[in-house]
């Protein structure tokens, strides 16, 4: 046989698919198989996390977005000379499903036309009882404290810090000194604002302007 037609027999050899068993079509199928449930599951993992980070992100922003306290009350102003206003007591609760917050990492702001203060003093010190029902703890102008209030029981929370369902606190805050006035208080017919911020949530902002007259106990509107 010549060198020419042993190459044509050659290629016809490869053409030839009756060596093709079913053992290799199954291996065949086999490995398409296992790259694609591979790939599936890849793109199903990616899809899963893809999901999952989009809902803790909605779920975040409705927490930064909605306030976790509320007022449960008027907001209510002291003088102590019957010409300036010295302290504002407002009562806070819980917004409706939200979690327990902490009071003590409360950040309570404060501005008027003199003044901007980020970040007033808690004047949190061992003074408190077992119950936190103390206020008095503020004595100085730009100092603010809370405690809790009695409920019909009796009770005055759950001998912690931290403002749960159903319970009422009271923030007592010595407003700033403004400009020229060294005692601390806002001088009539001037507005002020008080920013409370919690830990997570948005913050719960009151501005309110001082009547022409003030007393020693006066609601603020």
């Amino acid at each position: 046989m010549s060198k020419w037609k042993f190459l044509e027999k050659f290629k016809d050899f490869g053409k030839d698919e009756k060596a093709f068993t079913g053992l290799e079509a199954a291996i065949v199928l086999t490995a398409f198989v296992v790259v694609a449930a591979v790939f599936s599951y890849v793109v199903l993992g990616a899809g899963f996390f893809t999901s999952e980070k989009s809902k803790e992100v909605i779920h975040t922003g409705m927490d930064q977005a909605t306030s976790s306290v509320e007022l449960a009350g008027d907001v209510i102003g002291h003088s102590t000379d019957n010409t300036l206003l010295t302290n504002v007591t407002v009562y806070l609760q819980l917004t409706a499903g939200n979690n327990p917050i902490d009071l003590s990492k409360l950040t309570v702001a404060y501005a008027d036309k003199y003044v901007y203060i980020g970040s007033l003093t808690h004047s949190d010190n061992t003074t408190y009882d077992s119950t936190y029902r103390n206020t008095d703890n503020v004595t100085s102008a730009g100092q603010w404290d809370f405690a809790f209030v009695a409920d019909k029981t009796n009770s005055y929370g759950n001998d912690d810090v931290m403002l749960d369902s159903g319970e009422t606190a009271r923030v007592h805050i010595s407003l700033p000194a403004e400009a020229g006035n060294a005692n601390g208080g806002v001088a009539v017919n001037n507005w002020f604002q008080i920013e409370m911020k919690p830990a997570s949530g948005a913050a719960l902002s009151m501005e309110k302007t001082i009547p022409g007259a003030v007393d020693a106990i006066m609601v603020l509107y």
